[in-house]
């Protein structure tokens, strides 16, 4: 299983465990982060910087140290509809 830290850009994970520092899970409760709930990536800090997440409508700022400690599962992506179904919905 991954950690947060090591998911790529833009790939959408579940999150099954949360093993932060107690006094962090409610404050990521609060922002939508909790075991069951989707997340993506956005973007990577230089040098080992912050991550920005995305968590249902919301974007914030995660520390890697801490992401690494939150494990995920990778979302397989759904198929593409075939042409003929888009065409239609038309």
């Amino acid at each position: 299983m991954l950690n947060l830290a090591q998911l790529a850009l833009h790939q959408r994970a579940v999150v099954r465990l949360i093993a932060t520092a107690s006094d962090l899970v409610p404050r990521l409760s609060a922002l939508g982060l909790r075991e069951q709930c989707e997340i993506t990536v956005l973007r990577r800090g230089w040098l080992g910087g912050p991550l920005q997440v995305r968590v249902g409508n919301t974007d914030f700022m995660l520390r890697r140290a801490d992401a690494a400690l939150i494990q995920v599962a990778i979302l397989e992506s759904a198929p593409a509809a075939p042409l003929e179904a888009a065409e239609a919905l038309v």
